[in-house]
């Protein structure tokens, strides 16, 4: 009996140290967005700890808070493989011989930790004292090689963010950006902007998939946000197509594209619900009065505007509706401050705690 429990509680401590290293390795290495259950774990932990002492309260105080959220929680993944490793050799330890719970955890902790206070009995420790030190390292190593890309991209993403404020204003607003264009003239001259845009949703696509931590990483200045930016682009598209008098835009359309596509494509990893292909008619999050306000606005700016204006309505409200949804969730998700046609009304979704398996 004493050689089947020994057997059950090694094979449950292998079974420990495999899921971890499997986890470690599709968190950093795997190049796509693996659903990994010990990361979503501590993330969903994490902002349990996070959410109460950021809420309520002024809004640069809960963005200083929240801005240490996706940082510690990148630390917090190390910490708990560490203790998984621990205790799955803990475990095996006890299964080959090192009688005592406690004998055992210190010969993993002198293993994992490279402390050498505690000499391998025979053969079979050693060989478990030699593996467990080399798996510490790897882990450790595979962090230390993570954070130069995460704020890689992170950087790359916030120069475009950071520009859009000198087009958009401070929240970035479709009708700021569209009244400066129209006053110096330039509402014709967009094919490198959307250009731009495209390539930047389909970088925030490989990027924030691969590295979904990326999601929560706060822009340097609290009233900027990577997904208020996102629509406020797709929003000036929309308006461009829809409304604005001015030679048809395939740019614009493919940027649109571009970026429901990849808000989309990121949400899945998150669980995030979204009509994959809704009608045109289908509500959309404006009201008409708030549509209308903003035609005046371009109008007031020298815009030219569709004479039409029930048939412009019905065409912006056919383009946002393929971003409408996800953009609101990514809102609440990310804590955005507050930009009009965004984060002024995000939609809270509850996050899985088990990920999707595609």
């Amino acid at each position: 009996m004493d050689v089947v429990v020994a057997a059950l509680v090694g094979l449950a401590g292998v079974a420990c140290v495999v899921v971890t290293l499997l986890s470690a390795v599709q968190t950093v290495v795997v190049p796509r967005a693996t659903p990994v259950r010990i990361t979503r774990w501590v993330f969903l932990g994490m902002d349990a700890i996070f959410s109460p002492l950021g809420g309520g309260g002024d809004y640069r105080r809960q963005d200083r808070v929240r801005a240490l959220y996706a940082p510690l929680s990148l630390l917090a993944l190390p910490a708990m493989w560490l203790v998984l490793v621990l205790a799955g050799y803990t475990a095996m330890f006890w299964a080959v011989g090192v009688r005592g719970w406690r004998a055992a955890f210190l010969e993993s902790g002198s293993s994992l930790f490279t402390l050498g206070f505690s000499a391998p009995v025979n053969a079979l420790t050693a060989l478990l004292v030699f593996s467990e030190a080399a798996l510490g390292l790897v882990l450790l190593a595979l962090l230390i090689s993570y954070l130069p890309s995460i704020y890689g991209s992170f950087s790359r993403r916030e120069v475009m963010v950071t520009d859009l404020e000198t087009q958009a204003g401070s929240p970035p607003f479709a009708a700021t950006l569209l009244e400066r264009l129209a006053r110096i003239g330039g509402l014709d001259d967009l094919e490198w902007f959307w250009r731009d845009w495209a390539r930047w949703f389909a970088d925030i696509e490989e990027t924030h998939t691969t590295s979904p931590s990326l999601v929560h990483f706060r822009s340097p200045q609290p009233d900027r946000s990577w997904i208020t930016a996102a629509g406020a682009v797709l929003d000036t598209a929309a308006l461009i197509l829809s409304t604005v008098d001015v030679p048809r835009q395939p740019a614009a359309e493919l940027c649109i594209r571009s970026g429901y596509v990849a808000l989309r494509r990121i949400g899945d990893f998150f669980g995030m619900p979204y009509d994959p292909d809704p009608a045109p008619d289908d509500p959309i999050s404006i009201e008409r009065a708030e549509y209308d306000a903003v035609c005046q606005r371009l109008v007031e700016a020298g815009a030219p505007i569709k004479p039409d204006r029930e048939q412009t309505w019905r065409d912006f409200a056919g383009w946002r509706v393929n971003y409408d949804t996800v953009l609101l969730r990514f809102a609440w998700l990310c804590r955005a401050p507050s930009a009009p046609w965004s984060a002024d009304r995000a939609i809270p979704f509850r996050r899985p705690m088990l990920p999707r398996s595609s």
